[in-house]
């Protein structure tokens, strides 16, 4: 490593992307219990917006929800400050695709995948996979700075077929 931290990702799309068709965020406390709550609402906002709970999209949005915001809790938390969750759907041909974000007010604790195959892990370790769960089932992911003040947004994209 060369001291200076990773560059933000943010992809350079060649087309514009479909107009959201649903939008949803809202500010949480950085604990656990804030976690957890906004887990179980964008569950239920996307089980409104047509994708339904127990779907293999269903499942992988909440995890995915789920892990960024308890990293967001857990490496961008800053006592009295919350996070950010934010949700949007865009309508494609055969059905959508979603786009979370979750923003902290940390900038320096910035999210780092852990190469493939290494051993920075113990295998009984507690916690450390989150990224690589995200990475795993989202199409992409990555972060850039907070535009309104300190921190970053870790963002994720998924494709899911509507019902």
């Amino acid at each position: 490593m060369n001291g200076k931290p990773p560059l933000p990702v943010r992809p350079v799309r060649a087309t514009q992307p479909p107009a959201p068709t649903h939008h949803f965020a809202m500010r949480f406390s950085s604990t656990p219990r804030g976690a957890r709550l906004a887990r179980h609402l964008a569950g239920e906002r996307l089980d409104a917006w047509g994708i339904t709970y127990g779907s293999d999209a269903y499942d992988a949005l909440t995890l995915i929800v789920a892990e960024l915001c308890a990293n967001a809790v857990y490496h961008g938390r800053v006592p009295g400050r919350d996070f950010r969750l934010g949700l949007t759907v865009a309508r494609t041909g055969g059905g959508a695709s979603v786009a979370v974000e979750v923003t902290d007010t940390r900038a320096e604790a910035l999210p780092e995948l852990a190469p493939v195959g290494s051993h920075a892990l113990p295998d009984d370790a507690d916690g450390g996979r989150g990224l690589l769960l995200v990475s795993a089932l989202a199409e992409d992911w990555g972060w850039y700075p907070r535009f309104d003040g300190p921190g970053k947004t870790v963002w994720a994209t998924l494709l899911a077929v509507s019902r």
